[in-house]
């Protein structure tokens, strides 16, 4: 794929000029009729940012404390959970507003919600602990010691088992989620970052930051399966750094956000290879989402401040929408 550089520089010369509430720039009619709003964490100001994907602005921002990481749609789809500094803060949707903040041990990363909504999962990453919380109660259900540097966490469709990225340890924990009993310890590339499941449940990608690959396991046994190299078509001084992972809505493809890169790579799930790459998405591409009809994908740039909207079809960016300070995640509602 050709080199996209100055498609960058234009979009960071107009992200420059457009002011506090971010670039615009007409959308195809289809993506106005079925983008979602965004939901993107944003490290530096405390915020969570509301964005309006189809008409590319800023519609709210909701203080919710200090460093606001990881974040996932409640089981309901009614609030955002949010990993702060202080706890996890819970956003309503309706209303956004912050309406809780449930204890979830010390400096939260990240988090997963089990199926039924009742019980989430936060990779604390100074204890090197997943700590479980009961949300009806509000108070923590108990904890199990991960690896170092807990950072990604995701449950298995089932509700059985929680899986945690440890970058220091170069491995993925996987715990019990009724018991909090570490049941192994699965090597990975080095320093993973996210776990992603297949659509059909039956194997697992681990994205890994510092080796610029993606290994895949076994879902059931844990077995390596196969381990992807991830590239970029016009490659970035510091090469592809795989940090998050987002299924299209069909299963069919991975999109791989590559970090300080500032690509998206395309991993085809059948064959375990990566396919193309998407470049100048912005810098420090990091949190990613698929948008249901699986034309676009989102991306969290913290580095160039700002959310990516990129057409996965034609493999162009859109736009970008600044929103200040350093995104961190997205969700979509």
């Amino acid at each position: 794929m050709r080199s996209r550089r100055l498609t960058r520089t234009l979009a960071v010369l107009t992200l420059a000029a457009s002011g506090p509430l971010g670039c615009r720039e007409k959308l195809a009619p289809s993506s106005v009729q079925t983008a979602p709003l965004a939901y993107v964490s944003e490290e530096e100001s405390g915020d969570v940012v509301v964005v309006d994907l189809a008409r590319a602005e800023i519609l709210a921002r909701v203080a919710v404390g200090e460093r606001p990481r990881g974040l996932r749609l409640s089981a309901d789809g009614k609030a955002v959970y949010v990993a702060t500094a202080k706890g996890v803060a819970v956003v309503d949707i309706a209303t956004r507003k912050l309406v809780r903040m449930l204890p979830a041990g010390a400096d939260p990363e990240s988090l997963a919600v089990s199926p039924d909504g009742k019980t989430l999962f936060v990779s604390s990453d100074k204890t090197a602990e997943l700590t479980a919380v009961d949300v009806a109660s509000g108070t923590v259900r108990g904890t199990a010691h991960v690896g170092r540097s807990p950072d990604g966490v995701t449950m298995r469709a089932d509700g059985k088992v929680v899986l945690v990225a440890s970058r220091e340890e170069n491995e993925v924990t996987v715990v019990d989620a009724s018991t909090l009993t570490v049941l192994v310890r699965v090597p990975t590339g080095a320093r993973p970052r996210s776990i992603v499941f297949a659509k059909d449940g039956q194997t697992l990608f681990v994205m890994n930051e510092a080796a610029a690959t993606v290994t895949v396991l076994d879902a059931r046994t844990y077995a390596p399966l196969a381990t992807i190299p991830v590239h970029e078509d016009s490659p970035m001084p510091s090469g592809p750094r795989p940090m998050g992972g987002a299924l299209s809505p069909d299963g069919t493809k991975l999109y791989v956000s590559c970090g300080r890169g500032g690509s998206i790579a395309v991993v085809d799930v059948a064959s375990r290879k990566q396919t193309r790459s998407i470049d100048g998405a912005g810098d420090r591409v990091w949190g990613i989402a698929a948008s249901p009809d699986g034309t676009h994908v989102y991306t969290a740039n913290g580095v160039s401040h700002d959310v990516s909207i990129v057409n996965v079809v034609t493999g162009n960016v859109d736009t970008r929408v600044f929103v200040g300070g350093s995104p961190w995640d997205v969700v979509l509602r």
